[in-house]
């Protein structure tokens, strides 16, 4: 049985690694991992990878709202850090910024995970050359 994890978390889970082997991750593209990630969740555990609602990609145009909604202010641009969660406390006058956590996968999900991050960048890799 896999575990159900924030959306938000797995975003800045997928912006983490893609960053850290220098892959270009978009909104768009966060949004197709996600797709993809839901898809294997279901196939593999029966039920969904997110705690929030998650729709279908081609029909809606996000996987997640609140990560689409997170994120389209980036557009088309490269997303260097996930997105930032403001706090400030009640009568005090300091704002502390948090990036989201990334989710704490067990060893199943961590190689799930991995095995799609793999194919979409070689699905990136396969356009480039194809496009050239």
């Amino acid at each position: 049985m896999g575990n159900v994890y924030s959306a938000q978390n797995v975003a800045a889970y997928i912006i983490y690694e893609l960053n850290d082997v220098k892959e270009f991750v978009d909104a768009c593209a966060i949004q197709r991992i996600l797709a993809d990630v839901n898809i294997v969740w279901q196939h593999v555990f029966g039920h969904s990878a997110f705690s929030e609602q998650a729709h279908d990609l081609a029909t809606v145009g996000y996987v997640v709202k609140e990560v689409a909604d997170e994120y389209k202010v980036h557009g088309t641009a490269h997303i260097l850090l996930p997105a930032k969660e403001w706090f400030l406390k009640y009568g005090d006058f300091q704002l502390v910024e948090r990036p989201h956590a990334v989710p704490n996968y067990s060893a199943k999900e961590e190689i799930i995970m991995t095995k799609i991050l793999t194919a979409y960048r070689l699905r990136a890799y396969n356009n480039i050359n194809v496009a050239v």
